[in-house]
């Protein structure tokens, strides 16, 4: 059986998510991730950092990598820093 948990007093607010997933895509998946930097690591991961306006727009995000097939390594909430930018852009 499955539980139901209340939403909390944060579930619609907006916040800054570093999504990883295996494999690096290509700048021109930049803007269908609107408002997202991807940073395509050595490692051959790639980032995905930036301001997501609620959990809606988290799980929508979260469908986009679904439907590319690439695997997804990693979501966090982080606390935006000096190096977080939120609008596009591709970085290596």
């Amino acid at each position: 059986m499955s539980e139901t948990y209340p939403p909390t007093e944060d579930h619609y607010d907006t916040g800054h998510y570093e999504i990883r997933i295996k494999g690096h895509l290509s700048p021109q998946w930049r803007d269908w991730f609107g408002g997202l930097t991807l940073t395509l690591e050595d490692n051959g991961e790639t980032l995905l950092i930036g301001l997501v306006a609620d959990q809606a727009a988290l799980h929508g995000l979260l469908r986009k990598v679904r439907d590319l097939g690439m695997p997804l390594l990693s979501i966090i909430r982080v606390e935006p820093g000096p190096g977080q930018a939120a609008g596009p852009d591709v970085k290596k």
